[in-house]
């Protein structure tokens, strides 16, 4: 049973196309900063092959502040007003929260393709795309309803203050190439994807907005929407990198690049250009139908373009300044000046007192301490004596003892497990179709936030051999390492999980399990799993095998079925 995603649609997304009454400096229907773009910034500025269609003959419908719509949605603030829609701040009174809406005139030459793309990315759940609410079509009106993300800033404002960490540029790319070709699986094209279509949340995870309804807003097509939309992500990637639009107009506050000069590669632009990334912009941008020689094929759909980043070794962020602690300075409180200026004079030397017990009382007192001083040693030192004759016949039998208990102590403790770095990974199909191979790094990226998951399954918990005898993940642990147990995070719990691992000589799903060495399994109701190898063994790629998975209900992903989620694996030697 396939799993669907989600789309989000943001149709006033500043397009290039100056409005009528917003001013340029105004937030953009998603509530984030708002770079305007010029006249000059359009369709071409972007290098996209789409085509847009003349502009509709429809009258803007007369909306103010405070009209509400469907008795639930209060507009507040006019974004966007242009070609014929307009783009609104609002408030869902029911939820009590900021939504976007986007309006048109139900005789609008775009409003049946508008609320048909709508509806058709409203299917989706995927929350790497803005969410779309609402498409609705209501007194000679049609609307469409959007989230509001104002903790989420542009591409186009973060390059306004440089170019990104190669780090940052990396999981930006990743995360776009990805959330396209879930997209483009279900049909659905963006047309329009540009810096300011592309957001960055607080917490560092890149959305998307104006998938599919952006376009058909416009009036965008193209003959080749996968290789538009591969472009597209190519150029942000290139601006990321570089600060520089990769054509020669300017556009989303970028300058373009040199007249008469063609597409040069990231790295000749600017200096200290991460070379895998630069590569990976010249394979995704069109390039009079080829690429420069140094570079390997090019990729043509998303498809392409996330299998190409997972054969990338993966960017790590950068180390952390390590900013030293201040020097220690004395307090005046601590010179013993509290409460009063410190004098510039010198110390004055304090006579010292007389010696104690300088008396004859004093000496008297001093003598009988001595004495019993004394008297007290004489007694200890005699008892101690004696202990050590009653124990001098056993000195040597317990030494003996100890000596050999503590060498059988030593050498019988455990070492340490060590742990075993991952260097990639993808997926084992033995029987039908894949699961999620371009979630496949997420499950060594140190982030149990991030998962791989399989689709849902009418049968089970254990897997249907007939249709599909399992499901996993080939790793490759860079050379030959001595495995002995494997760490595995699940994202489901129930009855039951069961996940095995098996050394194998290759990453290939060609060779059959079989052939494979078991090296021990294990079956949870929990969120976790701990596989440990009967005896530890020694092999470059360790296969992750699920054989049962736990019934989970639906969710934005998928329907209800047998699914299971992986969300880290670590291995131990």
């Amino acid at each position: 049973m396939a799993e669907r995603s989600t789309a989000a649609v943001d149709v006033a997304d500043n397009s290039g196309d100056e409005p009528l009454t917003a001013k340029a400096d105004q937030s953009t229907a998603d509530g984030v900063a708002n770079n305007r773009e010029r006249d000059t910034e359009r369709d071409e500025a972007q290098g996209s092959s789409g085509t847009e269609s003349p502009g509709p003959k429809a009258s803007t419908p007369e909306l103010h502040s405070g009209h509400k719509l469907a008795r639930r949605y209060r507009l507040e603030d006019c974004v966007t007003r242009l070609d014929g829609f307009s783009s609104w701040r609002a408030v869902d009174e029911k939820l009590r929260r900021a939504v976007g809406v986007h309006v048109l005139p139900a005789d609008h030459a775009r409003a049946r393709s508008v609320l048909a793309a709508a509806r058709s990315s409203a299917l989706l759940g995927d929350p790497r795309f803005v969410q779309v609410l609402d498409a609705v079509e209501e007194n000679d009106v049609v609307y469409v309803v959007h989230e509001w993300l104002p903790d989420a800033t542009e591409l186009t404002t973060l390059l306004s203050s440089g170019p990104l960490e190669p780090h940052d540029a990396y999981h930006m790319v990743s995360q776009v190439s990805s959330a396209m070709a879930a997209a483009h699986r279900e049909g659905l094209a963006h047309l329009r994807l540009n810096p300011n279509a592309v957001l960055r949340t607080s917490s560092g995870q890149w959305r998307i907005r104006g998938l599919a309804v952006n376009a058909a807003l416009r009036g965008i097509s193209s003959d080749t929407p996968q290789r538009t939309d591969t472009e597209a992500v190519g150029a942000l990637l290139y601006a990321s990198l570089t600060q520089r639009w990769p054509y020669e107009s300017d556009a989303y506050g970028l300058a373009g690049l040199p007249k008469d000069v063609g597409l040069i590669a990231p790295d000749q632009v600017r200096a200290g250009v991460h070379r895998g990334l630069s590569e990976l912009a010249m394979r995704a941008l069109a390039n009079d139908g080829a690429t420069a020689s140094r570079h390997e094929s090019p990729c043509t759909t998303p498809e392409e373009l996330v299998k190409a980043i997972g054969e990338m070794p993966r960017i790590r962020p950068p180390e952390p300044a390590f900013t030293a602690p201040p020097e220690y300075q004395r307090t005046t409180y601590q010179q013993g000046t509290y409460g009063r200026p410190a004098s510039s004079r010198a110390t004055q030397q304090v006579p010292s007192p007389p010696p104690p017990l300088q008396s004859r009382t004093g000496k008297a007192l001093k003598w009988s301490v001595s004495a019993l001083l004394i008297a007290a040693l004489g007694l200890g030192s005699w008892q101690l004596a004696d202990a050590l004759m009653e124990r001098g016949s056993q000195t040597d039998d317990t030494n003996k003892t100890q000596t050999t208990d503590e060498n059988d102590k030593s050498q019988d403790a455990p070492k340490p497990a060590k742990p075993i770095t991952v260097a990639g990974a993808q997926e084992y199909v033995a029987k039908g179709s894949t699961q999620a191979p371009e979630d496949v790094s997420k499950t060594y990226d140190g982030d149990s936030s991030t998962y791989w998951r399989t689709l849902s399954f009418r049968d089970g918990p254990e897997m249907n051999p007939a249709f599909k005898p399992g499901v996993g993940i080939v790793y490759d642990l860079g050379s030959e390492q001595t495995v002995a147990s494997a760490s595995i995070g699940l994202g489901f719990a129930g009855d039951h999980t069961t996940v095995s691992l098996y050394a194998t000589d290759s990453m290939s799903s060609s060779t059959p399990i079989s052939s494979m060495q078991k090296m021990g399994t294990v079956t949870t109701s929990g969120t976790s799993a701990t596989v440990k190898a009967t005896k530890p063994v020694k092999t470059r790629y360790v296969l992750v095998w699920f054989t049962a998975l736990p019934h989970a209900g639906g969710d934005a992903y998928s329907d209800p079925g047998y699914k299971q989620a992986l969300t880290d694996v670590k291995f131990k030697g």
